[in-house]
């Protein structure tokens, strides 16, 4: 358990609105324990099934077999054309250029072309280079080489202009719904300039902002149940958002909802990617950013066996406590994981709480006179943290991460601090940002807030391997937790 420099609030509450701070009254985020131990969203929408990649996939082997086919006789073969389609394939699938375009998005072959001239000459020098080194019998010449190349591209060129031609059609004759996030009037001119622009193929059907401007025009929607209405009613698809309010891109992808973020100017990307004007891009939820699959295969991958190298520490820690404190070796308490998700975290007992109130909502224990010898060594030393390691193995929490708190807190803070709520958008973790930082015991919460919330944001493998290593680096000087 942490101290802060926080004031607590004496009794506990419901939790706060998810938009608090933000957008206030939106997006109730309160957990009910009589149904889940989660937050109680709405229900989910299911997926969509992900069709869309397949004409670009299909263009992108058409382009491969009419090039192959102009090759000599004898370089011709199953073979090599199955090495190219692959090359072609995951170079293409890991630039995203198999991706479903954006709504709205007027998608142009010509914005495609460097990329998949690059990834197409690669794929053809490697799959060149092969058959020269396997087979020198089927060596591709200078000649043929440059043919077949320039043969791929022309024709991947005209059938993905065809594949986006369709998709424009489509999306003009079927524009899909969709909701704006932002002030009224800036919003309100944001929908009106695709109103006037149906070649966009989105159909704003509401604003979401704090309150209503008594308008004309499209509606405000203030609270989760308009919200909920509107999404249902008008089979809403997609959020795009004006402002930054993490809490609502929450609430709309667990709708089912994709949600683009407009009007920043550094968002990069190809010159037609925009909303007649308006830079876009896609918020893409963190379950589906590239790296958390990896993310999940480290913490397997040194929780496993880190907790079987510490197991003779774990058993002489159990039994220290054993002899000091008495039975009740670990102590098992509820805390807040990803999304609100509550989970049991466990620790060696370090004190043994007068009932059960007080182990909820007793902020700090660092100096009580009932805390043993040995309590007192595992907490200055962190050894009370080690079996963690199973929580991480369950899937609980992650190595690196906001370090989770119990519910009481969790709600108490979220008041005081805007943006204490977005920590829960990621694992929970041993270990993070803020705690390398210093940010343990007797600090600010607002500190830790905003250091954890950098962190969601900047995510990365190579981060969280940085934020273990000087983890590592600091134990040597243990300040305790």
């Amino acid at each position: 358990m942490t101290t802060e420099s926080t004031s607590v609030p004496p009794a506990p509450g419901p939790w706060p609105s998810a938009g608090q701070g933000h957008s206030p009254g939106l997006a109730s985020l309160a957990p009910q324990r009589g149904r889940s131990d989660r937050l109680a969203l709405p229900p989910r929408r299911p997926a969509p099934l992900r069709l869309a990649a397949v004409p670009l996939i299909a263009a992108d082997g058409l382009a491969v077999l009419a090039a192959a086919a102009l090759l000599p006789e004898p370089q011709r073969g199953l073979r090599l054309f199955l090495l190219v389609v692959v090359c072609v394939l995951v170079l293409d699938a890991h630039a995203g250029l198999h991706r479903p375009a954006r709504a709205g998005a007027l998608t142009s072959v010509l914005d495609e072309l460097p990329a998949l001239a690059a990834r197409a000459g690669v794929a053809w020098c490697v799959s060149a280079a092969a058959v020269a080194a396997f087979a020198p019998a089927l060596a591709i010449g200078p000649g043929a080489l440059c043919s077949a190349y320039a043969t791929q591209l022309a024709v991947v060129c005209l059938a993905r202009a065809a594949v986006h031609g369709l998709r424009r059609r489509r999306a003009r004759a079927h524009p899909r719904s969709a909701l704006v996030v932002g002030g009224p009037a800036a919003a309100r001119r944001f929908a009106a300039a695709l109103a006037q622009h149906p070649e966009y193929g989105i159909r704003p059907v509401g604003i979401v902002g704090s309150r209503p401007d008594g308008e004309p025009g499209l509606p405000v929607l203030s609270s989760a149940e308009e919200i909920h209405r509107a999404v249902i009613q008008n089979t809403v698809r997609d959020a795009v958002f004006l402002t930054d309010d993490s809490s609502l891109v929450t609430l709309f992808q667990h709708y089912g909802c994709t949600t683009w973020r407009v009007g920043d100017r550094d968002q990069g990307g190809p010159m037609g990617d925009h909303l007649w004007g308006y830079a876009c891009r896609r918020m893409v939820p963190l379950g589906e950013r590239r790296g958390q699959a990896a993310k999940r295969a480290l913490d397997v991958a040194l929780a496993g066996p880190a907790l079987a190298l510490a197991l003779p520490v774990l058993l002489l820690c159990a039994l220290a406590v054993r002899l000091s404190d008495g039975p009740g070796v670990l102590f098992r308490q509820e805390r807040v994981g990803q999304n609100g998700r509550l989970f049991t975290l466990l620790k060696f007992r370090t004190l043994r709480p007068a009932d059960e109130t007080e182990s909820a909502t007793r902020w700090s224990v660092a100096h009580d006179r009932r805390m043993s010898a040995v309590g007192g060594f595992l907490r200055k030393s962190s050894l009370d943290e080690l079996p963690q390691l199973w929580n991480v193995l369950r899937g609980d929490m992650s190595l690196v991460g906001p370090r989770p708190e119990r519910p009481y807190f969790v709600t108490q803070f979220s008041r005081i601090h805007t943006g204490y709520a977005d920590r829960h958008r990621m694992p929970v973790g041993l270990t993070g940002l803020a705690q390398v930082h210093g940010l343990r015991g007797d600090t600010s919460i607002e500190d830790r807030c905003r250091f954890d919330n950098h962190y969601i944001d900047h995510w990365s493998l190579w981060q969280d391997v940085r934020i273990l290593l000087r983890t590592a680096a600091g134990l040597v000087r243990p300040a305790g937790s």
